[in-house]
Order: C-alpha cells, then structure tokens, then sequence
C-alpha cells in the first residue's frame, strides 16, 4: 500500500481523507515527526494547496496532499474566501469571526445571503500534481446555530435550512467540501 502524509494534524480531516481513499496508507504530520506550518500566502485555494501539498513533498521526500477551504459569500465577491481563517488576525477566534460576519450581513435578507464553501485538494509526487474540487452552495444564517464541526459551521446554512453545525459528523462527511474534492481527486489519481 502506497504511503501518502497529509499535510495536517487534524483527526478528524484525516479521518474522513481515509475513507475516501482507502487505497492509501494516510500519514499525518505528526505520524513522520514534521513540525513545520506552511505559510498558506497565495490568493487562490488551489494555490495555497498546491504550495503546502509541494512543500511537504519535496521536503519529506514522498507524495503528499494537501488542502485549502473556505467561506465565499456571494454579495462580497467571494469574501472572505482564501483569508477565511485570518481576515480578523491570526488570533481571532472562529466565534469572533462568525460574529463579524453575521453583524456585518444582519440587514441583508434570503438571496443576498448566498454564500458556497470551496475545497481544493492537491496530490503532489515527483513534480508531478493533481487537483480535486468541491463546493457546496448555502446561505449565511442569520445566528449561530449547532454544536457540531468547527470554523464557520455554526453559520453555514444548507439549501434544507440545517446550518453544518446541525448535522452529525457523519452527515456532514458525506456531503462536505472536501468530500467531494477528495473525491474529484480520486477520478482524476
């Protein structure tokens, strides 16, 4: 079985990586003692990816993949798009950002709150890199609502009105972002 790293330390992405791809043998991070963060400085997620999918590769000296998401709203031109995790400052917490976002859109009303969450995951070996894409197209909700998931979530609403934060872990793996770009990836592997 072929030996990938995924170029992160979060369980739970890695977990859904590995059902998608189960042909791999998945490493994290911290499973081959890499320590190093990739400075995600490109203005397009597949850029990002591609950057952290390259990096680690070349460093480690093995396939990697890699990923970059976000948050694209749609009256906003798509912001805050690739700056999702930083456009309040590094330290910013998701609730902080959440909470930003929904003052600043609290007098917009239904279509003017469309809004899509993006995935591009990269494969990169020997030079060599393949791109997978997924997006799911949603609302920005008018609160946070949900205890499941993380980042923006809680804010996030589905065309059935469940915000991400409402669905179960295994509900939102089947539907996700980076679902569906693993699994653009997987067609084009």
């Amino acid at each position: 079985m072929k030996k990938v790293v995924v170029a992160t330390n979060n369980e739970g992405k890695l977990k859904e990586i590995r059902e998608i791809l189960k042909e791999y043998q998945l490493l994290s991070l911290k499973d081959v003692d890499c320590n190093v963060e990739v400075e995600e400085d490109k203005n397009t997620f597949e850029g990002n990816s591609l950057k952290k999918a390259q990096e680690i590769s070349e460093m480690l000296h093995m396939p990697c993949i890699a990923d970059d998401s976000g948050l694209c709203i749609d009256i906003y031109d798509g912001w805050p798009g690739v700056h999702t995790a930083r456009f309040l400052g590094e330290k910013a917490t998701p609730e902080q950002r959440n909470a930003y976002i929904l003052k600043k859109m609290k007098n917009l009303k239904n279509e003017e709150r469309k809004a899509s969450v993006k995935c591009c995951v990269t494969y990169f070996e020997n030079g060599n890199y393949i791109v997978g894409k997924g997006e799911i197209k949603g609302y920005i909700a008018t609160e946070m609502r949900g205890e499941n998931g993380f980042g923006f979530d809680s804010i996030f609403e589905l065309e059935d009105g469940r915000t991400f934060a409402e669905l179960s872990k295994e509900e939102k793996n089947q539907i996700s972002h980076r679902r569906l770009a693993l699994q653009d990836l997987l067609s084009k592997i």
